[in-house]
């Protein structure tokens, strides 16, 4: 019975963690669009994708046993990610496209670095034990990444930031690889889940707390491609609200 459920609990944590990988999607399609990243920072993308092809590593059957399931959704979401920041690279400027560059080749190399110790060095346990460090921490790092929203929510009072379903989902993806973790008796997969699983039960907490909250109006302002921004508002947004129209956009 123990089998079955953590199969049926694997499978389950692959459908979540896959809408969690895709979850960016619309961002992307809006960076190909404007042909501009605008804002967006390629950081989390680079460093998931580290935690993606980690954890992969790590569920392989030579390095420990029965996480096949895990090696699936990694390998998943390593190429989603990789996908993710080529095209970040692609659109972003000329001193952020060099800073991911940079960080890319840090996380290929990284990731090599363990493969091949994991291959050529260690043995067994060893083995089992040096790759699942190393999965883990960057698998808390990961979950831990929206912990600045939260801090917005509380600070603001205001949902708008934090989406419903992407907490939702971080909080059953969490809480299915953490049961799997359980049941497989495996501390490496256990732990870094379960810390996920906390932080998407408190940002449900969150989000019923002030769901019905629109926010102060101090803190929300327009921006100039419709969606909303916390604090001062950028010099060219400013121009545009007084009606003044940069030169570059002049007719």
């Amino acid at each position: 019975m123990d089998h079955v459920l953590h199969f049926l609990f694997g499978l389950f944590g692959n459908a979540t963690a896959l809408f969690l990988f895709l979850s960016p999607t619309i961002t992307f399609i809006r960076i190909i669009r404007r042909k501009s990243t605008e804002q967006f920072s390629g950081i989390p993308y680079v460093m998931t994708l580290l935690n993606c092809l980690l954890s992969a590593w790590y569920g392989l059957p030579f390095v420990s046993e029965n996480n096949l399931l895990v090696s699936t959704i990694n390998g998943t979401g390593a190429a989603i990610e990789s996908i993710y920041v080529l095209i970040f690279i692609i659109y972003a400027p000329k001193k952020e496209k060099a800073k991911i560059l940079g960080l890319f080749t840090f996380v290929l190399a990284a990731f090599s670095a363990v493969a091949l110790i994991s291959i050529f060095a260690l043995h067994g346990s060893g083995r089992k034990l040096f790759c699942g460090l190393a999965a883990t921490i960057f698998s808390i790092i990961m979950y831990a990444s929206p912990l600045s929203i939260m801090r917005l929510v509380i600070k603001t009072k205001s949902v708008e930031f934090m989406p419903f379903f992407l907490s939702l989902f971080v909080f059953l993806c969490g809480t299915s690889w953490f049961v799997f973790g359980l049941l497989g008796r495996d501390a490496f997969v256990a732990i870094p889940n379960g810390f996920g699983c906390g932080l998407g039960t408190m940002q449900l907490i969150l989000y019923f707390i002030y769901r019905n909250n629109k926010g102060s109006k101090e803190t929300k302002k327009p921006a100039a491609n419709g969606t909303i921004e916390i604090g001062p508002q950028k010099p060219q947004q400013e121009k545009q609200a007084n009606g003044e129209v940069p030169r570059d956009e002049q007719v």
